[in-house]
C-alpha cells in the first residue's frame, strides 16, 4: 500500500507521454475529389494537385477525377493552366478518407491594345497612298472577259480529250467489245456516232467501194 501513490504518479506520467506522442503524429489518409471549372460545373482534366512540404503530388484524370494519400494538415496546392492557383488544408479530422469537390476560377488577363501600323507617322501613310498606282483598266477588263463563265463553258465542252480520256474512252470499248462479241449488232438509229461514221463513210465513198460489206 506504501508504493500505491509511487505507481499512480508512474502511471499518470507514462499516459501523459503517449498521449503527447499520439498528438505529434499525424493520420494518414486518401483525399479524393473532383476538380470542376467554376464557371459552368465542367470538369478539369491534368489539374496539378502538389503538396510543398512532401515533395509530391497527383493530377486529375480526363473526368476531373483524383486520389492520393495525404496527411492531415497537409497543404495542398492546386493549379492549372488558364485557372487561378487554390489551396486546400487538410483537415485533422480523424477519418481514413476525405472527398472534396473543388471549384476553379478562370485567370483572365487583359492584355493592352497594340496598334501596328506599317508607317511611323501619318504624313508618310499619305504620301504612299498617293502615289499608289492602280491595275491598268483595259487590262482588268481583258480579265473579266477571260474568266467569263460561258467563254469558259464552251471551252470546256470544246476541248479535246486528254491521255487519260483517250485511255478510258479506249478501254471502255474495248470492254464493250468483248461483252457483246457473241451478240448480234445493235441498231444505231439513235447512236449520233454512229450517224457521224455513216455520213464520214458517204463522204468517202465506201460504199461505191464496197468496203461496207461484211468481211467476216
Amino acid at each position: 500500500m506504501k508504493n500505491l501513490p509511487i505507481l499512480l504518479i508512474g502511471l499518470s506520467l507514462w499516459l501523459g507521454i503517449q498521449s503527447a506522442q499520439a498528438q505529434g503524429e499525424r493520420q494518414v489518409l486518401v483525399l479524393s475529389g473532383i476538380v470542376v471549372d467554376g464557371k459552368n460545373s465542367d470538369p478539369l482534366p491534368g489539374v496539378h494537385m502538389y503538396i510543398p512540404k512532401a515533395g509530391r503530388g497527383s493530377t486529375t484524370n480526363s473526368e476531373g477525377f483524383f486520389a492520393m494519400s495525404v496527411m492531415a494538415g497537409d497543404s495542398i496546392v492546386i493549379s492549372s493552366i488558364g485557372y487561378k492557383k487554390r489551396y486546400f488544408f487538410v483537415p485533422r479530422d480523424k477519418v481514413e478518407s476525405y472527398s472534396v469537390v473543388i471549384e476553379m476560377t478562370e485567370d483572365i488577363t487583359n492584355l493592352p491594345i497594340i496598334e501596328v501600323f506599317p508607317y511611323p507617322t501619318e504624313e508618310l501613310f499619305k504620301e504612299a497612298f498617293l502615289a499608289l498606282e492602280l491595275p491598268d483598266e483595259e487590262k482588268m477588263e481583258a480579265l473579266r472577259e477571260n474568266l467569263n463563265q460561258q467563254i469558259m463553258t464552251r471551252l470546256a465542252l470544246t476541248a479535246p480529250m486528254d491521255a487519260k480520256l483517250n485511255f478510258r474512252n479506249q478501254m471502255m470499248n474495248d470492254v464493250y467489245r468483248m461483252e457483246n462479241r457473241t451478240f448480234m449488232p445493235n441498231i444505231q438509229f439513235l447512236n449520233p456516232f454512229a450517224w457521224a461514221k455513216f455520213f464520214q463513210s458517204v463522204k468517202r465513198g465506201d460504199f461505191k467501194k464496197g468496203k461496207w460489206k461484211d468481211k467476216r
